[in-house]
């Protein structure tokens, strides 16, 4: 397509639906870089009848399971989020709130150290779709959401798809998420405390991905994850897409930098959760903002 024929279509309205063989992206380009970023929302720019769509966004404030669990003529249950839970170590329903100064809802921890404020889908058998539809990494999963950081003061931050909430590299055989920690206390050793990092792990071996983004106070992230037919994992951050490394270690991280190379295959038919968590680490309260979480997979393997 030229570039006559590129600028023509940017101001033309047509009559008729506008097929496309691969979707529609909205974007946006930084006029003193020239880098593209990918703004559409969770596939939403036409969504594909061959997959399975689910949003949460925050309607309702997640609660502790044994609130969400009251019966309905309690009057804190029939407030909270019947899809969505909060758990963590000294977690409550009332440190998940609405948030006052963004969209979305506001996670804090309690005030010992370790603490934690973390959001899954609502684990009891049967109670949502977002835990009784499988997101295998056969399925293609798609994960997204939107964070808010506060201060940066002490403490670790996740975010993605793991078989347990916990944030440590080591815990889970397989996954696949976004974290951020200020230093190595009750965590694994980074080479720079400062940036985003991308884990991801298959069959017991980890990577760890440094991403060239240093992590500041009071900002948005937008963070997804894709797993293609080959179970392997690409990352975005703001709608730019990153390297992922094929560097094997626990610890440390592998400076990684704009581009389309992705994970090594994932392990097949390993089914994870998707969690946002934060925990804080010098017995101070520690917040993080969520504004959604966006979910998609094949209708069928």
């Amino acid at each position: 397509m030229t570039t006559e024929v590129k600028n023509k279509m940017g101001n033309t309205t047509f009559s008729g639906p506008i097929r496309s063989q691969n979707g529609t992206r909205l974007i946006s380009k930084n006029s003193s870089t020239g880098l593209i970023s990918d703004r559409t929302l969770a596939d939403s720019g036409v969504r594909d009848a061959r997959r399975f769509f689910l949003e949460e966004w925050f309607l309702q404030r997640p609660g502790i399971n044994a609130n969400i669990d009251q019966v309905s003529t309690v009057e804190v249950q029939r407030a909270l989020n019947r899809n969505w839970e909060a758990l963590g170590t000294n977690m409550t329903t009332a440190l998940a709130t609405f948030n006052t100064t963004s969209a979305g809802i506001l996670l804090t921890t309690a005030t010992a150290d370790q603490d934690q404020a973390i959001i899954t889908p609502h684990l009891d058998t049967a109670a949502t779709a977002w835990a009784g539809c499988l997101w295998g990494t056969e399925n293609q999963v798609n994960f997204e959401t939107s964070i808010n950081t506060a201060a940066i003061d002490n403490q670790k931050v996740w975010a993605g798809l793991k078989l347990t909430n916990d944030h440590l590299v080591a815990t889970d055989d397989d996954q696949a998420y976004f974290k951020f920690q200020t230093d190595a206390t009750n965590s694994e050793a980074f080479t720079d405390f400062t940036k985003l990092h991308f884990v991801h792990s298959a069959g017991g071996t980890d990577f760890i991905s440094q991403l060239p983004i240093t992590v500041t106070a009071n900002t948005i992230y937008n963070l997804k994850i894709t797993i293609d037919s080959d179970r392997k994992a690409s990352i975005f951050v703001d709608g730019i897409q990153y390297n992922v490394t094929g560097t094997s270690g626990s610890t440390g991280g592998t400076a990684v930098t704009t581009g389309t190379t992705p994970s090594g295959a994932l392990d097949d038919d390993i089914d994870l959760i998707p969690y946002v968590g934060l925990e804080n680490g010098a017995g101070a309260a520690e917040a993080i903002g969520v504004h959604y979480v966006c979910m998609s997979r094949t209708i069928n393997e």
